[in-house]
């Protein structure tokens, strides 16, 4: 595993039906299998890591089947990175590759077909602008039980439609694509990010399923509900990446009311950590921290710095144990993203268990603000702002502050209505001093990574340096 003997079985069962559309390419499984065979080197007495570099379309697919044939591995490259960083990650990857035991006795033709199941067929990376980001690396072993337990919990089948617009260098697309590919399922993407290319899949493509962030279901939603979009077919979005906010989700709803809604909070280095579904008609949660209950076959753990397990509603770090989780990391290890304690792992995340299971997501750690000796969670700052008339997003981040270290500040998407009085009422109703952010902006555009996720880095960027995307409201 993870998916090429199920490739070749349904191009054995269903050779016509499509495996992968990008933009007007398609390929079927029976397609997709013989491509991919032809990709692959006349020998393998060498073992070898496939850096793929390459934007959304069907070779991707292809280069992506091939690379993972017997116990090959990929590394998947953000096709956007400088020329530096990219040469930079490819010689670190030759160097690795030089490592590697061959794969299989000399002189031997490769065939297209799972490799041992312990062995790693994924390099991936932390996003960053590092010439060198870390590099996390995956089993065959740990993707496969991860498609088990997915494709049972969010009612994957053969008969679904997949629409994942991100770029497939992120893990959430590059996922989905795989675990459609593995439940011969279609995948359908773009060959780069368009609202309407989406929303004319969702209303041409008989599309039954979305993966995405929820900044990118905020703007389909709302887009399609506005241009008349039929989302009645849809029935499955997942969304991941960040906390679906109440605004998100209702859009959501209203575009596609016959979709089951589920969220997940993972990280790629752990895979699924908690999740919480919400079917047609289901009343949604009030508290905007709960990401939901331990996702199946997976143990949470919240434990202090000294590695005591704390009690419930006691915010702490998060450890998980599960057959999911990755090897860790190739190179980059700095003892703080990824770490373990016995079977135990965590990335550093910060949240709590309450008394009913479910898990509260407080804040990655890196993303925490210390002002004045005190920690401050941005997602509480923003919970408090979330919801206000005639705010659409918001977003909390400390910047550099001689006095205080960092300080506190918040910026927002929203009508004209929206002030630095406003705001500042709202937060003084439900924070304390010292929690209760220093300035105040507006933003003309969202801090977004390539993939669509809210970037706390980039937003503290453009303040620190004037960026005219984002402008002080006091």
């Amino acid at each position: 595993m993870p998916f090429l003997d199920q490739l070749n079985h349904w191009a054995r069962h269903q050779p016509g039906a499509t495996a992968v559309e990008v933009g007007a390419d398609r390929l079927s499984f029976a397609g997709l299998a013989a491509r991919a065979t032809g990709a692959l080197p006349e020998e393998t007495d060498r073992a070898f890591i496939t850096a793929i570099s390459l934007p959304n379309g069907i070779d991707f697919a292809v280069a992506l089947t091939a690379g993972i044939a017997g116990d090959g591995a990929v590394a998947v490259l953000d096709p956007g990175w400088p020329v530096a960083q990219r040469e930079t990650v490819t010689e670190r990857l030759a160097a690795e590759g030089a490592r590697w035991q061959p794969r299989s006795r000399p002189g031997s033709v490769p065939a297209l077909a799972d490799g041992r199941p312990g062995s790693v067929f994924l390099y991936g990376f932390t996003s960053g602008t590092t010439s060198l980001p870390k590099a996390f690396t995956r089993t065959r072993e740990s993707w496969r039980r991860s498609f088990e337990a997915g494709t049972d919990y969010f009612g994957l089948t053969r008969h679904d439609r997949t629409l994942a617009p991100g770029p497939l260098s992120s893990s959430l697309t590059l996922y989905a694509l795989a675990e459609s590919l593995h439940a011969g399922a279609t995948f359908v993407t773009l060959p780069e990010f368009d609202l309407a290319a989406a929303l004319a899949c969702v209303a041409d493509r008989e599309i039954t399923r979305l993966v995405l962030v929820p900044t990118v279901l905020r703007l389909l939603a709302e887009r399609g509900l506005a241009g008349g979009v039929d989302g009645r077919g849809l029935t499955s979005i997942i969304s991941a990446g960040a906390r679906l906010d109440p605004a998100t989700l209702a859009a959501a709803r209203r575009f596609a009311p016959n979709a089951t809604i589920h969220e997940y909070y993972g990280a790629a280095e752990l895979s699924f950590i908690a999740a919480s579904t919400l079917r047609p008609g289901e009343a949604p949660g009030t508290d905007v921290t709960a990401v939901g209950r331990a996702f199946p076959g997976v143990s949470l753990s919240i434990r202090d710095e000294s590695g005591r397990e704390l009690p419930r509603n006691e915010t702490g770090t998060i450890f998980v144990r599960s057959d999911l989780v990755g090897n860790g990391y190739a190179w980059g290890d700095d003892g703080e993203a990824f770490r373990r304690d016995g079977d135990w792992c965590t990335v550093g995340d910060l949240g709590f268990l309450d008394r009913d299971d479910v898990l509260h997501f407080r804040n990655r750690r890196a993303d925490m603000v210390v002002t004045s000796g005190q920690n401050v969670y941005p997602q509480e700052v923003e919970a408090a702002l979330q919801g206000l008339s005639g705010v659409t997003s918001v977003i909390a981040v400390g910047v550099p502050d001689a006095r205080r270290g960092a300080r506190l500040v918040v910026a927002v998407l929203g009508g004209p209505e929206v002030d630095a009085a406003v705001l500042r009422r709202a937060v003084a109703a439900s924070l304390a001093e010292a929690k209760r952010p220093r300035s105040y902006y507006r933003l003309k555009a969202m801090p977004l990574t390539p993939s669509g996720k809210l970037s706390r880095s980039i937003l503290a960027r453009w303040i620190t340096e004037g960026d005219p995307r984002v402008t002080a409201l006091d």
